[in-house]
């Protein structure tokens, strides 16, 4: 089986020398990866047709999570939509204040599915007002209909599918993988259920994958091209104006920066002006928000963060946790931790209350664990034939994975938070993962069996029963 990229005919660049067999340049001066896999043609209009259905399917989900899930039956649904209210109503931002966490009432409410004899104290909880405005302030178009905001989060959502797709194609050149990691991202059952929901998670995740997708293509080019460096900027300072855990990405992108100095063996003055390009405009943006911290919250406090942890009294932290339900044990602790983020990743529902049923999350066991092993067979047959640009790649796909993981553990530390959705920030490189999970059982067999290419995306494919499953039969459960 070939291990490269057919030859284009145009012989072979310093530029390509230099990379080691980097790749072959296509027609925009981008730099094409090797296909570590052999690569299998599929029809433009094909690959179009799907990625149109892929979609397709998602709009129609999301649409009936949005107008299927009760009001306020998405966490922290009505302190996102109190946000909006603020805005709208003072024209100003709102700050994050004693008595803006109301545990007792929040407690009743949830428990008796937000019945309206308890909702006429709605408009008090506010403990979202510390977070960045920018997704707050697109939402000012569509309020205050609950559904219509709802959709148009799912719209805003909708952009991480379109990357994951384009950032796949770019890295391996193999639609059906591309294809694969798109639906993946697309069909996830409590994913959905977030994105028809009021959450700023939708906006934080489409800047994050778009952030990823210029900084593959920063990377690829054939000759540095700063104006995507400048792109980067933008993109990470919108993130500083969207939400805090989709941070990490600015020290990803600006590793990448320093990735491709070390790569080319730039004079000073070049890197500066690619650090410069970057750093300015996210540091300029991100500078509006940290300031407002600064003169709202005083001290350190740029993000709000210290203020909200004094305002939300009676929240279950983790010391007492472990202390007092779990009688010091920190074995059921970490037990307790891996289920629910396992489980709340995939579905449970409403404020965490309504889970898949045991049988689903053992045949998701299942799936996860015949990917990790068709991930390392893929790894372990592959890796020998990487070049240096793919493991570039793959080492800042790694690492934010890694960083999106070590906030979640961080943040666990003080406050008992066991909710999947805070992977989400890292989406884009678990799809990958997953596709390249499902290649892996492909490589050793489609020479006999041609038929079985499809199968990552075949897979993949499937979540979409599992996510009808979820909203046909848990959340038409939700009071």
């Amino acid at each position: 089986m070939s291990m490269n990229s057919q030859a284009d005919g145009r012989g072979e660049s310093p530029h390509h020398m230099m990379m080691r067999g980097a790749g072959d340049e296509d027609g925009a001066g981008e730099v094409r990866p090797q296909v570590w896999a052999r690569s299998r043609p599929l029809s433009p209009k094909i690959e179009w047709a799907i990625l149109g259905l892929i979609y397709l399917a998602y709009f129609l989900l999301a649409w009936g999570y949005a107008t299927q899930t009760p009001d306020w039956q998405i966490p922290d649904e009505p302190a996102h939509y109190n946000y909006v209210r603020q805005v709208v109503e003072t024209h100003q931002l709102p700050v994050i204040e004693m008595g803006d966490w109301n545990q007792e009432y929040q407690v009743t409410l949830v428990a008796t599915g937000f019945d309206e004899a308890y909702t006429d104290r709605l408009d008090q909880i506010q403990y979202e007002d510390h977070q960045p405005p920018l997704y707050y302030l697109l939402q000012t178009l569509a309020y205050p209909d609950l559904t219509h905001m709802r959709l148009f989060s799912a719209l805003i959502g909708s952009g991480i599918i379109i990357c994951t797709w384009a950032l796949v194609r770019r890295m391996t050149h193999m639609p059906i993988l591309a294809l694969s990691a798109a639906a993946f991202v697309a069909f996830i059952p409590q994913r959905l259920a977030i994105m028809g929901g009021l959450s700023n998670d939708s906006l934080a995740e489409t800047l994050v994958a778009l952030t990823l997708l210029v900084m593959t293509s920063y990377l690829s080019t054939e000759q540095p091209q700063p104006r995507l460096a400048l792109a980067m900027g933008v993109l990470v300072g919108l993130v500083f104006l969207t939400k805090t855990t989709a941070y990490y990405v600015a020290g990803v992108a600006g590793i990448a920066i320093l990735l491709r100095w070390w790569r080319e063996r730039w004079a000073l003055p070049v890197a500066l002006r690619h650090i410069g390009l970057y750093a300015v405009p996210a540091l300029l943006m991100g500078s509006i928000w940290w300031v407002h911290g600064i003169q709202t919250y005083g001290g350190t406090d740029i993000l709000g963060l210290q203020r909200h942890d004094e305002v939300v009294v009676g929240q279950l932290r983790t010391e007492d946790y472990i202390n007092i339900e779990l009688g010091g044990s920190q074995r059921l602790y970490w037990e307790n931790l891996t289920r629910t983020t396992f489980q709340s990743f995939w579905g449970q529902f409403g404020w965490m209350a309504f889970p898949f049923k045991p049988d689903v999350f053992r045949l998701l066991r299942l799936w996860c664990v015949l990917t990790l092993i068709g991930l390392g067979i893929y790894g372990v047959s592959q890796y020998r034939h990487w070049t240096r640009l793919q493991w570039e790649w793959h080492v800042l796909l790694l690492l934010s994975i890694t960083l999106v993981g070590a906030q979640f553990l961080l943040y666990n530390r003080s406050f008992v938070q066991f909710q999947g959705r805070y992977l989400y920030p890292a989406l884009i490189p678990v799809a990958y993962s997953v596709a390249l999970g499902w290649e892996g059982w492909v490589v050793p067999l489609q020479r006999r069996f041609p038929l079985i290419q499809w199968l990552p995306l075949l897979v993949t494919s499937t979540f979409v029963a599992l996510s009808w499953y979820a909203l046909d039969r848990v959340v038409s459960l939700l009071p």
